[in-house]
């Protein structure tokens, strides 16, 4: 799929490039959730973030902004599965014939973890899955048949 980057974004793929070394593979400006959402060549992660997050506190108080990084992934399910961490992806399952996915996650204390304040971790994994793959994403679903929650007691 074919993706632009306008001029602010390579701004600020240059910015991440010259304080951390690391290698952005794209940038997006999310006005809604007044953040940017760097995605990293594999590997570069470590880089990216620095010992402790000095890197990437320092870039965010240097372009004012929040600064979400994201592990680019091979396949759709591997890019998911970064994007959501450290919730656990069962599965991506195909909704009908279109070109929709739902998410399946192994467990339900999770759930918080994939949707994120106000929506906006699934809002991001809707956003890189339209943007790299060219695939819409419907629901979050808990896979049946897992085990449940540690800690809780079955009656």
């Amino acid at each position: 799929m074919e993706r632009s980057i306008g001029f602010k974004e390579r701004r600020y793929i240059e910015e991440l490039r010259i304080f951390t070394r690391a290698t952005a593979v794209d940038c997006i400006v999310d006005e809604r959730f007044d953040r940017v959402i760097y995605v990293i060549k594999p590997g570069d992660m470590g880089l990216a973030i620095g010992r402790k997050g000095e890197n990437i506190n320092r870039l965010s108080r240097q372009l004012g902004r929040r600064l979400e990084m994201v592990e680019y992934g091979e396949t759709p399910a591997e890019f998911v599965a970064n994007i959501i961490r450290p919730a656990e992806l069962a599965e991506l399952a195909p909704v009908a014939e279109g070109a929709a996915v739902d998410i399946v996650i192994r467990r339900r204390a999770d759930l918080g973890v994939v949707i994120g304040r106000g929506g906006s971790t699934i809002e991001k994994v809707r956003l890189l899955c339209l943007r790299f793959f060219d695939l819409e994403v419907n629901d979050v679903l808990i896979a049946p048949g897992e085990p449940e929650d540690e800690g809780e007691v079955a009656a």
